[in-house]
């Protein structure tokens, strides 16, 4: 008992080797994985590569819109006043976001994501409005932007495109860009998803008795559904159940009640020949995808007697159908992901395809290179000591660093590119160049008689490692905290393997040493 309590590090240091090969080569292991997902990655492990090692496209773009600053509106008058400069725009509301403040003196804001929405006309809505913006600048606020990541996540992760990644980030300029990559796939299959906002309505259509004339009125809205179901083909008509929420729901019944539809409604309308809402002339319940028509139906006896006698709202489901499987499809994804709060200005963005077969090429070029890398690092650290005995163990341990590293990238899923492989190079010669400060520290230092005499240099030398350490990681801090691209990704690579390597591996080849030292 008392040699594992005094080489507790080593076991640790074993035990970590085994979880990453559970992580690196067991199906299914890293969380959130299945046994047989490959998109993005490699077969024979659970890694998950980025574009620069299996192809696949990268778009960056701006989100469109303008920003107002120094708006005082209240909290509570934030709905009123989204309607407000609306109807001054003439652009739909949900254009408008209007964010509050709840004291005097903070910052409220009001942002447009109308592209045609000039500086001049903004700032003489809201004067008009009674708001005296300080500032208007191009470009969405913070919030918004990490709105938009979620959702796009969202989109991608209920799409065919698995294994895509979603940052905002900042150009050199000062610019944001929201970046979206996606391995082993095209550009266009990402802009076919991101090039419209999945903004889901559902109308009445039915005729005033008073006027004579039709009446849309929007009985539901995005946000109102709790449960969305797969969309399916059932007696030649491809639906998607849906549950509506409970506050919603019973508003949709008696919305449903008043309109008409008590009874049940035959609408008799054909869906190809509308185009928008406003031109359908039926006693309809109208479903639009991004303002158009994707359902122009009528009600069922069943289903409208629901909404006459109050018992819709005990068991809120129905199901919008719609007039194909594709429409079907992308509004399960529109209903699941969520709508996104602008669009992305791709014309000012950049796109990059990169080919699978150029990516293998530069992952057995960077393979090549890791190999290198660590040939070098072992003929140094032999030619150094002459004492394989002193040497291997070196090697070994720099080498379970990077194992180890490779087993927390596998397990937390991050997509590896060619700056995360540079980061990995960078921790091999930082991690050899401190046991070689071990090394140094205990073997040219004189005779080792004692354990007390191997603790106090082990001591001194770990002071420096970890020194230098601390000083690597407040270095790589900043390219962490500001979102900057790959950068981000090899200042997280090299962190890691740094506190790796202090924490774990350094104090192991300590223990190691110290064995091979005192039983001399």
């Amino acid at each position: 008992m008392s040699t594992l309590r005094d080489n507790w590090r080593i076991v640790l240091l074993v035990v970590l080797l085994l979880a990453s090969t559970v992580a690196l080569f067991v199906p299914g292991a890293p969380p959130g994985t299945s046994a047989n997902e490959s998109a993005g990655g490699d077969q024979l492990t659970n890694l998950q590569y980025g574009i620069d090692l299996s192809g696949g496209a990268r778009i960056e773009a701006p989100v469109v819109g303008m920003t107002a600053e120094g708006i005082n509106v209240s909290v509570n008058d934030e709905a009123d006043a989204q309607q407000a400069i609306a109807d001054r725009l003439g652009i739909d509301p949900l254009d408008v976001e209007v964010r509050g403040v709840e004291e005097r003196g903070e910052n409220g804001t009001v942002e447009v994501y109308n592209e045609n929405v000039t500086e001049d006309e903004f700032r003489t809505a809201l004067e008009d409005e009674g708001y005296q913006p300080t500032t208007i600048r191009d470009g969405v606020t913070a919030e918004t932007r990490e709105r938009m990541v979620s959702v796009i996540e969202d989109k991608i992760s209920t799409s065919a495109l698995s294994g895509g990644r979603v940052q905002d980030v900042n150009s050199p300029g000062g610019q944001n860009f929201i970046s979206i990559t996606a391995p082993g796939r095209d550009a266009d299959e990402l802009i076919d998803i991101l090039n419209e906002r999945g903004v889901v309505r559902v109308y009445a259509v039915y005729q005033n008795d008073s006027t004579g004339n039709w009446t849309q009125q929007e009985v539901l809205g995005q946000d109102d559904f709790r449960n969305i179901g797969n969309a399916q083909e059932q007696d030649n008509q491809p639906q998607v159940p849906v549950v509506v929420r409970d506050g919603p729901a019973e508003r949709f019944q008696n919305d449903m009640a008043e309109a008409g539809f008590g009874g049940g409604a035959s609408c008799g309308v054909d869906a190809s020949d509308h185009d928008s809402v406003d031109t359908i002339e039926g006693t309809c319940l109208v479903t639009t995808l991004n303002g158009e028509p994707v359902f122009i139906g009528g009600v069922q006896q069943s289903l409208g007697q629901s909404f006459a006698d109050g018992s819709f709202a005990d068991d809120p489901s129905f199901v919008m159908t719609t007039t194909s499987m594709a429409e079907a499809r992308d509004l399960q994804l529109s209903l699941q992901a969520g709508r996104l709060p602008a669009d992305l200005d791709f014309e000012s963005g950049t796109q990059n395809t990169l080919s699978p077969a150029l990516a293998d090429q530069f992952r057995t070029n960077s393979l090549i290179t890791g190999l290198l890398a660590v040939l070098a690092v072992s003929l140094v650290v032999y030619v150094r000591y002459r004492r394989r005995e002193v040497a291997l163990p070196m090697i070994v341990t720099a080498l379970s660093e990077v194992y180890i590293l490779l087993g927390f990238v596998a397990m937390a899923q991050y997509p590896l590119n060619l700056s995360h492989l540079a980061g990995f190079i960078a921790v091999i010669g930082t991690g050899v160049d401190d046991l070689i400060i071990i090394g140094d520290e205990i073997l040219q230092q004189g005779e080792v008689g004692t354990a007390r005499v191997f603790q106090s240099r082990f001591r001194k030398a770990f002071w420096v490692i970890g020194a230098a350490a601390a000083t690597t990681i407040v270095a790589m801090v900043p390219l962490v905290g500001f979102p900057l691209g790959d950068l981000s990704g090899f200042a997280i690579i090299t962190i890691v393997g740094v506190l790796i390597g202090v924490l774990v591996t350094r104090p192991a080849y300590g223990d190691i040493l110290r064995n091979l030292v005192l039983d001399e």
